[in-house]
């Protein structure tokens, strides 16, 4: 029974709750009982709060037998990333000299909205230190694993969120994106990671990171993300660049299949490597968006790599958010992080910082002429499955970090084009492979359309880790 409710949607969670045949807090005792069997091996979690989840699960079964449920999130377990606020816990961001001194005295806007909508917050899923990189480990909670493979990363910097949703922990999972961080953790666990259009998710306190960061859903389901995604929507008047509300109903206005659409399809966006196993499943994945009516076209949108650009901006950004720090606090960040910090950002100019600004608006001059021709673009989320968890992504051929090579997912954080990661088969070594789906700038409603027409195409399941 256990793993029946665990894998249950929020829609059939919704069902039962209306009919009396389960309850948000016999959710919860489950969910809280994953944590309890998993925890030990996979370090998902920075921090779980029993109490307030049973508090919260306790007064959502009220509202449910009183026939008054706020919504179809009401009484699903839910979790937010250690880099945003909840009123009364701490944010590590985990880091051992970055962490807040003081509980949060108020909600971010994604955490509010969950709140509002019912949801049940479980605690706070472990990341990089400040969400640095693409693997999950911090100083502060140690390193987060695969479920699929324990010896594998889940990716990052939402690893921890991605391994809750995936073990069945919870439905609904917050994570954030500054170039990748929910749909490189999505590719590598065979989950659905929403990287909604610039400013669709209002967000604060504001990143070091501008407006390349984001925040979104990591779920199981594309479904389950629409769901989301229509509460994370709704204003908040503490981010000054979000986007006035759209009154689309995600859940319903993705029905519409992909049959007409022009769809480009790049294998490697014209200027990288991706491994032979992942190139093989997304291009199948391409023929399947051509079986389902789409008009596809191999095609590359033709704009250079823009690596360099994308680290001017964020090295300086980190450089920003660590500026306060000692040299002997500086000593106790991640040593890949230091690096990047007291080397790598110092050595740039006020020159560098303008010319990166310049090629981010050229390249996403380019993506909005591309999209003159196509309304999608897709292409493999990452290059590679999970790599292992003990090595931070390290080549050993060629002594290359992960953070170092050209990426598939920064360049739609620097356009602020809607992208999603949703899976798309498993490796011969049983790892899982996510396809990235790309729409052009604030049509965030094609780009749902497209990820629920795959997942009722091509079904997948979650790891079952004993």
């Amino acid at each position: 029974m256990a793993d029946e409710i665990a894998y249950l949607s929020v829609r059939e969670l919704g069902a039962r709750y209306a009919a009396k045949a389960l309850s948000p807090r016999e959710v919860l005792a489950d969910a809280l009982a994953r944590i309890d069997r998993f925890e030990g091996r996979v370090n998902a979690f920075a921090f779980v709060d029993r109490d307030s989840a049973e508090a919260a699960a306790a007064e959502s079964e009220a509202r449910w037998m009183r026939g008054e449920a706020l919504g179809p999130l009401d009484g699903i377990p839910a979790t937010v990333k250690d880099i945003m606020y909840v009123k009364g816990w701490t944010t590590t961001y985990g880091s051992r000299v970055l962490a807040l001194k003081e509980p949060a005295s108020a909600d971010s806007p994604p955490v509010a909205r969950l709140r509002e909508a019912g949801a049940i917050l479980l605690g706070m899923t472990n990341t990089p230190e400040i969400g640095w990189k693409g693997h999950t480990d911090s100083p502060a909670h140690g390193i987060t694993r695969n479920p699929w493979n324990l010896e594998r990363t889940p990716g990052g910097s939402s690893g921890g969120a991605a391994v809750a949703a995936a073990l069945g922990i919870a439905p609904l999972n917050i994570g954030t994106d500054g170039g990748g961080s929910i749909r490189i953790p999505a590719s590598f666990t065979g989950l659905c990671g929403i990287k909604a259009s610039s400013g669709r998710v209002p967000a604060w306190p504001a990143s070091a990171f501008g407006s390349m960061a984001h925040t979104g859903p990591i779920t199981r389901t594309v479904e389950d993300g629409a769901l989301m995604l229509n509460a994370l929507t709704r204003p908040d008047s503490r981010d000054w660049l979000a986007l006035p509300p759209d009154g689309v109903d995600y859940a319903t206005g993705m029905e519409g299949g992909i049959k007409g659409l022009r769809v480009a399809y790049s294998p490697a966006l014209g200027y990288l490597k991706v491994d032979d196993d992942v190139a093989a499943l997304v291009r199948k994945a391409a023929e399947g968006f051509a079986a389902l009516g789409a008009h596809v076209e191999e095609v590359d949108p033709g704009f250079p790599d823009p690596r360099r650009a994308r680290e001017v901006l964020w090295w300086a950004g980190a450089a920003y958010r660590t500026r306060h720090l000692t040299a002997e606090q500086r000593g106790l960040l991640d040593p890949g992080l230091r690096n990047v910090v007291e080397e790598k950002a110092s050595a740039l100019t006020l020159t560098d910082y303008m010319e990166a600004m310049q090629a981010r608006a050229e390249l996403g001059i380019a993506m909005r002429q591309f999209h003159d021709r196509y309304d999608l673009l897709l292409t493999p989320a990452t290059p590679f499955a999970a790599y292992l968890a003990d090595h931070d992504g390290v080549d050993e051929a060629t002594k290359q970090r992960w953070t170092d090579r050209p990426s598939l997912t920064f360049p739609f954080n620097m356009t602020g084009q809607p992208a999603i990661s949703v899976p798309c088969g498993l490796t011969p070594d049983g790892l899982p492979a996510g396809l990235q789906i790309v729409g052009r700038i604030y049509d965030d409603v094609t780009v749902m359309r497209a990820a629920r027409a795959w997942e009722q195409a091509q079904p997948w399941a979650m790891p079952k880790l004993a």
